[in-house]
């Protein structure tokens, strides 16, 4: 029976370039740190692999790095069982990071070992350390994704347009909402008309026998024509009474208003009478 060699790859990083002239540098060192514990499990049928995965001069908080996208690609390609290194901050000192290198490596069946921190995915004690960081890591991102909707909802409350699609009347500059004339002149004809029709569909209509059509947009260049629903919702948009809107609570907004708010009022007015 063919005896099934593990190949093992050694990574190795170093943040700034200073030294890297010398001789025998630090990456060197940590190279040979890893190669002595691959040989030093050569009855575990460790081999190593050829090539060099050095990244000299690249910081560890991200992953655009040369030699560890070289690496990721050679696993790809199922040409490495086991990935070696110094530290675990070698390959990444973003717990988030190094949690969607684990992935790749689980994906593909490829282990790793820390040299010096006594990490070795292949056995359970490792294992059980991998899933205590990785739960760190989720802990990191949801604590991370609450900071960031907390202060999108800050924002918000203070009335600051926070970015997507502007509605119909307005564009954006600078991240602010700034009114497009031509655009508020449709929205005034909305809030006017309906005032006297109390229809939306009777508005749709008419706007479309005008000729009028809906933001132009990449897959609809000449603009849509306008459906009810596109009406109605124009007509319940407290941005147009200049307010901004979060999880149904309104705030004043930062912008101008193109529909006066007593305007605004009578309209929603109607829409509680029918």
């Amino acid at each position: 029976m063919e005896q099934k060699f593990i190949r093992c790859a050694v990574y190795t990083r170093k943040s700034c370039e200073d030294g890297l002239e010398q001789e025998f540098n630090s990456l060197d060192a940590q190279r040979l740190a890893g190669e002595n514990y691959i040989a030093s499990q050569i009855h575990e049928n460790w081999r190593l692999v050829s090539k060099h995965y050095d990244d000299g001069g690249f910081s560890g908080g991200n992953m655009n790095r040369p030699a560890l996208k070289e690496l990721f690609e050679d696993i790809k390609a199922g040409l490495i069982d086991m990935v070696v290194v110094y530290k675990i901050d070698r390959l990444s000192r973003s717990l988030f990071d190094f949690s969607k290198i684990v992935e790749l490596f689980d994906q593909y069946n490829v282990s790793f070992v820390s040299v010096t921190q006594s990490f070795n995915t292949s056995n359970s004690s490792g294992k059980l350390m991998l899933n205590i960081l990785l739960s760190f890591a989720q802990f990191e991102r949801e604590l991370s994704g609450e900071r960031i909707r907390d202060k999108f909802a800050a924002s918000l409350k203070k009335g600051m347009w926070m970015g997507g699609t502007p509605p119909l009347g307005y564009t954006c500059k600078d991240r602010k909402l700034i009114i497009d004339e031509k655009e508020a002149k449709v929205i005034k004809f909305i809030y006017s008309k309906f005032l006297q029709t109390e229809s939306y569909f009777e508005i749709a209509g008419i706007l479309n026998n005008a000729g009028h059509r809906t933001r132009p947009r990449k897959e609809t260049p000449q603009g849509k024509m306008f459906e009810p629903k596109a009406v109605l919702r124009i007509l319940k948009n407290p941005y147009y009474k200049g307010c901004v809107v979060h999880k149904e609570n309104v705030y004043p907004g930062e912008h101008e208003a193109i529909i006066e708010e007593s305007v605004w009022n009578q309209v929603q007015e109607i829409f509680k009478k029918h």
